[in-house]
This record gives structure tokens, C-alpha cells and sequence, in this order.
């Protein structure tokens, strides 16, 4: 019988096919049908620092509003930086998620800096969440900033989660560090227990007949799964977390890419967004044909196989395969 079950950040997942952060997990109808069609986990919609800081703000007006006529009124309130109220929806969201499926459930926590992030993470904890994923999004406009500094706070924000929960962390990894394997490194000696390879930062654009900077979305195509492809395979084996691969995956050859490569699990999104749900079953279909017919009776025995330090050409994932390319190309 063919097994396609894996193992994420030390959690038995069926299959290797995991929701990324979506909208699509705002409702409870579609967890269940992703559920349904085989997917292995479901990674939340991200929760936003910014929403945690402004139901602070808001909090913090609405108890003391008013209280200059009675001074002492405010000794009975904490100070607004220990009282740290996010958005109960969002755990009420993850409890409720717990209920209609057996499958895992990851919160995730969107972010730039570790003030309020600590709490937080203990509160998803405490909702239900079998893990939690913390998607940094800093872009740094200051040049002042180093990329030290952009390390640093990266790290910091990992090991005060990793210090406040139990339940396994993972880091969804921006794709411009300068020296990436030594970033994921020092992420796995800080207690990352999955590395989610790349986070996609969306640019804006301008529009051009109201003259302003506008948010555009674009989703991914499969193009995009060669940067986290590369970077898995010379990955692999040098990390004890986990390696799951984002960006571009649309396909069950995708997939089976990926899991050569040396990811764990693969995570869609775009894919879902653009042709549905139930891509989730075709993809696991297809998986299933190609498997029987190169006689792969297990995911185990393909993971990794094609990775830096296993494939027969290591230098295909350096600077070799750059100068091959152009000088083939017609």
C-alpha cells in the first residue's frame, strides 16, 4: 500500500499537502471541504501585529477615558504595555477550526518587531493550535539599518515565541538574506522547528489616473517555486528543522519536486485561489500515478534523493548551473 504520510516539525501529517495562510481558511465551510478533499494541516490567515496594537490602543482609550476627573480610577487599570489584547475572533477562529476537523491546525502570527508577539503566541497556544508560524515581514527603509540588525531581530523574535510556547514553531523565511544558509542556521540553533521556504512580499503599484500607491496582489505561478527548489536542496541535511516549500506550487510534479529536493511538506495556496478546492484531491491523484508508476511505494524514499549533497551533480545548484544556462540557452 503507498504511504504517503510525513512528518512536519515533529507532527504525523497523511500527506505532504499543507494549506498555506490564506483567506480561505476565514471560514469554517472551507476547512472542512479542504479537510475533506486530503489536506494533511491547515496554516490560519495570518493575524497582523498592527491589529494587535491597535486593539491596544483602543482598549487602553476605552478604560481610561474620562478618568482625569477621577484620578484614582486608573490604579484599578495595567499600564497599556502589559495589557496586550489581540483580536479574540481570531482565537475564537481556531477553537472553532479545532471542532469540525481532526486534522492539524497552525496559527500564524504576522509580523515585524517582538513586542506583543509573546502573548499572543501563548494565547493560540492556549486556543488549540497544534503549531504556530511566524511570517516576519520587515522591510527595512532606513539606510541606517544593517543586515545585522535585520538578523538580530529576526532571531529575537524567534526565541522569545520559542521561550512562551510549547508547541512547535516555524519561521517563514524571507528569500533576501544575504548569506541565506547561514540565516537558516542560526534560525535552527534558535529553536526554529520548521524553516517555510519563501515568504512572498507583495509589491505595491501606482495608479496611474489617481496618482497614488495602491496594494496589488498577484498570485504565484509555478516559476516561482524555483528560488524555494534551490534553497531546500542545499538546505537539506544541514538543518534539524523541518523544510517546507511555498511559492508556486500548483501541480503534483511540483510537489514531488520539492519533496526530492528535501522539503517535508508543500504548501498551497495560489493554486487553490485561481482553480478551487478540490485541486487538493487532483494534485494527491496524480502524486499517487506518478508514485506507482516509478515505483515509489513511500514519500521517505524519494525525500531528499535529489538534494545538494545526494544528487549526482551538486554544482547544479551553484554557480555552474548559472553559467550553463546562459550558455545553452537558444
Amino acid at each position: 500500500m503507498m504511504d504517503l504520510s510525513t512528518t512536519y516539525m515533529g507532527i504525523e501529517l497523511r500527506n505532504p499537502l499543507v494549506h498555506s495562510a490564506s483567506p480561505l481558511a476565514e471560514d469554517l465551510d472551507n476547512i472542512r471541504r479542504m479537510e475533506d478533499e486530503g489536506v494533511a494541516a491547515i496554516v490560519m490567515h495570518s493575524l497582523f501585529e498592527e491589529q494587535l496594537r491597535q486593539e491596544t490602543r483602543e482598549l487602553y482609550y476605552h478604560l481610561t477615558h474620562g478618568t482625569e476627573s477621577y484620578a484614582e480610577s486608573l490604579s484599578y487599570f495595567p499600564e497599556p504595555e502589559a495589557y496586550s489584547l489581540g483580536p479574540e475572533e481570531y482565537l475564537e477562529h481556531i477553537q472553532a477550526a479545532k471542532s469540525v476537523v481532526s486534522i492539524p491546525i497552525i496559527g500564524s502570527l504576522n509580523g515585524h518587531s517582538a513586542g506583543g508577539w509573546t502573548d499572543y503566541a501563548k494565547r493560540i497556544e492556549q486556543a488549540g493550535a497544534d503549531a504556530l508560524e511566524l511570517n516576519i515581514y520587515f522591510l527595512p527603509t532606513h539606510p541606517g539599518v544593517t543586515g545585522a540588525e535585520i538578523e538580530d531581530t529576526h532571531l529575537e523574535i524567534l526565541k522569545s515565541v520559542k521561550t512562551s510556547v510549547s508547541i512547535p514553531v516555524a519561521v517563514k523565511v524571507s528569500p533576501f538574506f544575504s548569506a541565506m544558509a547561514n540565516m537558516a542556521k542560526k534560525m535552527d540553533d534558535a529553536g526554529a522547528d520548521g524553516l517555510v521556504l519563501f515568504n512572498r512580499f507583495y509589491q505595491p503599484d501606482i495608479d496611474l489616473e489617481n496618482l497614488e500607491v495602491i496594494p496589488n496582489v498577484l498570485l504565484s505561478t509555478p516559476q516561482a517555486m524555483r528560488l524555494p527548489l534551490r534553497w531546500i536542496a542545499i538546505l537539506y541535511g544541514h538543518v534539524k528543522a523541518s523544510l517546507a516549500a511555498t511559492s508556486g506550487i500548483h501541480t503534483a510534479q511540483d510537489v514531488l519536486k520539492m519533496l526530492m529536493a528535501g522539503a517535508s511538506v508543500t504548501m498551497l495556496c495560489s493554486v487553490l485561489l485561481m482553480s478551487g478546492i478540490g485541486t487538493i484531491k487532483t494534485v494527491l491523484e496524480d502524486m499517487r500515478v506518478w508514485m506507482e508508476k516509478n515505483e515509489y511505494d513511500s514519500i521517505h524514499l524519494m525525500q531528499g534523493s535529489m538534494s545538494h549533497r545526494r544528487c549526482e551533480n551538486p554544482s547544479a545548484f551553484e554557480r555552474a548551473n548559472y553559467m550553463r544556462a546562459l550558455t545553452q540557452y537558444r
